[in-house]
């Protein structure tokens, strides 16, 4: 370092900053000296000790108590000042440690407000990243969701189109038909000459209705070609969209990587800052103890300067009386050497004094390193610092650029918004108008998923599904002894489809239930076919949860979200089963014996479960218990509660085989505050006992008259189908308490879908064909179409709806 002081002789670290000397005198000097003090002789006066200690006691600049009041307030740094202090450098006199260190700590004190200034604008900057990053997210949810309304108007727009084909169509035939009838009248004409003026004037009227026909022509055409060009416009602001949508992903990827960057560099600062505490610590305890050493050193001399000169005023009166005093000599004489041994002492501890303070020399050459290292460092962190300002402006500038981004997005937010729920209330609307204009029991067949008993490849040899377009997804082809019987459903699964596949298909009829309609889905199908798993499943896995529960979850989920419109729902559960032809309340806490059961048939005890029905289509089964819900799991307690309860048996067929008709029935009432609008909707989720053979059941005993039980209220089911297919004027709804309970769904008012499933095996092909084919039957089973009950009835708090 370059100083005004390089070509000044180097001074003692004894002398002081006037110039004088402050060592001590050799020993020997010291101990003979007092004749040279005594006669007042001319070496150098030697100042006193107070002049070292007045400098030392006062406090310093850098410390502890001082440095927290400064940094009490808060302090804002430019880039110049931050240049300036990290470029600043200590200047002192050489052997000012003191100095040095007051200047040290002051260099220290700056570093650390400008260090806590930078750590709160980093901080300041990631609340400033986090919120672009959340509002890049919400950008995002709301470019998707204007896709997907985009894509809806391009399918409705598609549809439009369609239709405007299709008119277009039959206008065209309607020209052609109109100039066949040109020409017959033409004919006419030249064959009676007698009939000229009738053909003329029909001639004319004809010429008018095509000259009509021709004008509805151009104008179709030219509404197909408007909707064309809408289409065009549509597609290309889709592309936009999606390039913006990229765009927004490359600006995130970047954001990222300079987030990265900064943190890297925040915690080596972080690091340097923690060494730099360290030294400064290890400093302050070396500079106290050599403070307090000195001291020590200083006291000591002012003791030996006072018996000093308490030695020289005995030594002048002892020469004064010496010849008065002879006697007293020897002892005199003695004090004197004990005086000696003492001042002997204290120069050993001198010499001490000397090699600490010739250690603490060595000491602050090393500081003087680490300084210098600390230099360094600091210029590294103040190229990073330089580096950390720059990253900021850019995250100004794409902070600014972002925010402009968002403005125009939350624009279009509002926008899309408002068209989203115009698009919502016309969504409920066609989807109930065409659910009521189709009359007929929709059917869905599905193949149960195989089992690890089940051969992979058996299923391939057995069914087949068509791959063209109009039957793709909705035919299903069974092959029986090398002959193929096709079929065709509203939906097919194969056995690869999953449970939320199948739930997916029918979400909106569920829907409905909140809208205020009866929703009936039942499961057909033969002994081991899948009919409990598809209505069940298994709750205990949420992947392999059956429609019945995910329902119940779509519903409560819905309801909760209808909330904030002003929707209130009040949710009623009764589940049942008919065993045998006998009602059985599967909530029922007291469950009957088989002498109960029996004696209850005979119509001695027992509840009476009677099936009853209004004029409003609504069912009522007395002394069934119908218990209040409010949430999902409550819902799943009690379904966990029939399941035990529900009667099961083993046969050859099934080891789980399900020996009743299990229904679940939720009745749904909603009242909207706002609009007092009162909707009465009823959700039934019924599970089919398994038809099956008894030659390939092997029942015998009670499960015989349980399979014998079973096939006759299937059979009554067909018969009721087969009634209603060919319209007939009696439908034997009560030759079976299963087709008596039914009745409102097969032919009221109800959105009834039925689910017929078959089984992969080769063995079970025969089986398989009959339940298809009754499937196919109901598919073309025509009833009543569904009405929504709006408004509460007076009746409705005492019905019970199955």
């Amino acid at each position: 370092m370059t100083s005004r002081n390089q070509n000044r002789p180097p001074r003692s670290p004894f002398s002081k900053k006037d110039g004088t000397d402050d060592a001590p005198f050799d020993k020997r000097r010291r101990i003979g000296g007092g004749r040279v003090a005594a006669a007042g002789g001319g070496g150098r006066s030697r100042p006193a000790f107070g002049v070292v200690t007045n400098r030392q006691d006062a406090p310093s600049v850098g410390d502890p108590g001082s440095s927290e009041g400064l940094e009490c307030g808060t302090v804002e740094f430019t880039k110049e000042e931050v240049e300036a202090l990290l470029n600043e450098k200590i200047k002192s006199k050489r052997f000012d440690l003191k100095g040095k260190v007051e200047q040290m700590n002051e260099h220290i004190r700056k570093l650390k407000m400008c260090i806590k200034w930078f750590q709160e604008r980093d901080e300041s900057h990631l609340l400033e990243q986090d919120k672009l990053q959340n509002e890049l997210e919400s950008t995002k949810k709301k470019c998707t969701d204007t896709e997907v309304e985009m894509k809806t108007k391009v399918d409705e727009s598609n549809t439009i189109i369609v239709e405007l084909k299709k008119n277009n169509t039959s206008l065209e035939e309607k020209f052609v038909k109109e100039e066949s009838d040109k020409l017959d009248a033409i004919e006419c004409h030249r064959r009676e000459r007698e009939a000229r003026v009738a053909v003329e004037k029909l001639k004319a009227s004809l010429s008018e209705e095509l000259v009509k026909a021709q004008e509805e022509k151009l104008a179709a055409n030219q509404k197909v070609i408007s909707l064309n060009d809408m289409y065009k416009r549509l597609q290309e602001y889709n592309t936009s969209l999606q390039q913006y949508n990229s765009k927004l992903q490359t600006e995130l990827a970047t954001a990222n990587e300079s987030l990265k960057r900064v943190e890297k560099e925040k915690l080596a600062i972080v690091e340097n800052l923690s060494t730099l505490r360290g030294h400064y610590n290890s400093l302050q305890d070396q500079l106290t103890s050599s403070r307090a050493s000195q001291d020590e050193a200083i006291k000591q001399k002012e003791a030996l300067v006072n018996e000093v000169a308490c030695l020289r005023g005995e030594l002048q009166q002892v020469r004064d009386d010496r010849d008065r005093q002879v006697e007293q000599l020897q002892a005199l004489t003695a004090e004197v050497v004990k005086y000696k041994e003492n001042t002997g002492k204290s120069f050993a501890e001198l010499d001490n004094l000397t090699i600490k303070s010739n250690a603490l020399e060595e000491t602050c050459s090393c500081q003087r390193e680490q300084l210098r290292v600390l230099q360094h460092q600091l210029d590294a962190a103040n190229e990073k610092l330089k580096m950390v300002d720059l990253s900021t402006s850019e995250a100004k500038v794409e902070f600014e650029a972002q925010k402009r981004v968002v403005r125009e997005l939350q624009e279009r937010l509002a926008d899309a918004e408002f068209q989203n729920r115009e698009g919502e209330k016309l969504r409920k609307k066609l989807h109930n108008t065409i659910l009521e204009l189709k009359g007929n029991i929709r059917v869905f067949c599905r193949v149960r998923p195989l089992l690890p008993d089940d051969c992979g490849g058996t299923e391939a040899t057995v069914f087949s599904y068509p791959t063209s377009t109009e039957a793709l997804g909705r035919g299903i082809d069974l092959i029986q002894s090398g002959q193929k019987y096709p079929f065709t459903f509203d939906k097919v699964f194969s056995h690869e489809a999953s449970q939320q596949d199948v739930f997916v298909e029918i979400s909106q009829l569920v829907q409905s239930a909140l809208d205020g309609y009866k929703v009936c889905i039942f499961a057909y199908g033969q002994t081991g076919s899948g009919k409990t798993y598809t209505m069940m499943g298994r709750p205990e896995a949420p992947e392999e949860k059956g429609l019945i529960p995910r329902s119940l979850e779509q519903i409560f989920q819905t309801s909760q979200s209808l909330v904030a419109q002003g929707w209130k729902y009040k949710m009623q559960a009764s589940m049942l089963e008919i065993y045998n032809e006998t009602i059985r309340d599967l909530l029922s806490t007291n469950r009957p014996t088989s002498v109960d059961m029996a004696r209850s048939e005979n119509g001695v005890s027992g509840k009476q479960y009677v099936i009853k029905h209004d004029a409003n289509g609504n069912t009522q089964v007395s002394d069934l218990i119908i218990v209040d819900v409010c949430s999902i799991n409550e819902i799943s307690s009690l379904l966990k509660q029939a399941a035990q309860s529900r009667s099961v048996g083993k046969t050859q067929m099934n080891d789980q085989s399900s020996r009743s008709h299990f229904v679940f029935t939720l009745r749904i009432s909603g009242v909207n505050e706002s609009t007092e609008q009162q909707v009465q909707g009823v959700l039934n989720l019924i599970d089919l006992a398994g038809s099956e053979r008894l030659s390939r059941s092997g029942a015998t005993g009670d499960r015989l008259k349980e399979t014998q039980a079973i096939n006759k209220s299937l059979s009554s089911l067909s018969d009721v189908i087969f009634a209603l297919a060919k319209k007939e004027d009696h439908v034997p709804f009560r030759n079976s308490k299963l087709t008596y309970l039914l009745q409102p769904c097969l032919g009221g008012d109800s959105k009834t879908l039925m689910f017929v499933n078959i089984s992969p095996e080769p063995s079970s092909v025969g089986e398989s064909l009959c339940s298809l084919r009754f499937a196919a039957r109901v598919n073309a089973c025509e009833i009543g179409i569904p009405r929504r009950q709006t408004a509460a009835r007076p009746s409705d708090s005492r019905l019970s709806y199955g």
